[in-house]
């Protein structure tokens, strides 16, 4: 069951808080039980939207200490997985090609923010972005991220996870240049 929008009248589904077509804010959906749920791996808490599927332990496999990994729960590239190595301590993301965390989509600024590996942990810092960068749902300018944390950029939304302090890892194949997922771009 989708709410239309009043502006441009683009449906939309129950769970969107602005028209993905004109960008207007939608009316808050007339069923309440359809704005609790569970984010990731946090608990609902009050203003989250419709459930988001659950991140199974498989995307922590091959994670040494100080490493993350970003799944993708909500976008065009929907259960990706972008691993942070901090062999590369600073990945820029964005919607420049160039960007080591590539991100296809208008409403992610050319280069919309960094991930920088301090001290084996990972930092978020938005770069002016004209959408900003939101972390557990509150715009942030830098904020140093822990494991569960739900990370939005555009529209893309995901869940931060970091491997556990003293675990051994298990063998995960070689990285790949880029981060960038899905088809190759």
């Amino acid at each position: 069951m989708g709410r239309q929008c009043a502006r441009c009248g683009h449906l939309a589904e129950d769970f969107d808080h602005f028209c993905s077509s004109c960008g207007a804010p939608l009316a808050p959906p007339e069923d309440p039980m359809s704005q609790t749920g569970i984010l990731g791996l946090r608990t609902a808490t009050e203003g989250d939207s419709a459930p988001m599927q659950a991140v199974d332990s498989s995307s922590l496999s091959g994670l040494d200490e100080g490493h993350a990994v970003l799944v993708v729960l909500r976008g065009p590239q929907e259960g990706m997985r972008f691993d942070l190595d901090p062999a590369i301590p600073l990945v820029v993301v964005g919607r420049a090609q160039e960007c080591e965390l590539f991100l296809d989509d208008v409403t992610v600024s050319r280069r919309h923010a960094e991930l920088r590996a301090v001290d084996n942990e990972w930092e978020l810092h938005d770069l002016a972005s004209l959408n900003g960068s939101y972390v557990n749902r509150r715009r942030i300018d830098n904020q140093v991220l822990v494991g569960g944390d739900e990370v939005q950029i555009g529209k893309y939304r995901f869940v931060y996870l970091e491997a556990a302090a003293g675990v051994a890892a298990t063998p995960a194949p070689a990285p790949s240049p880029r981060l960038s997922g899905g088809d190759g771009s």
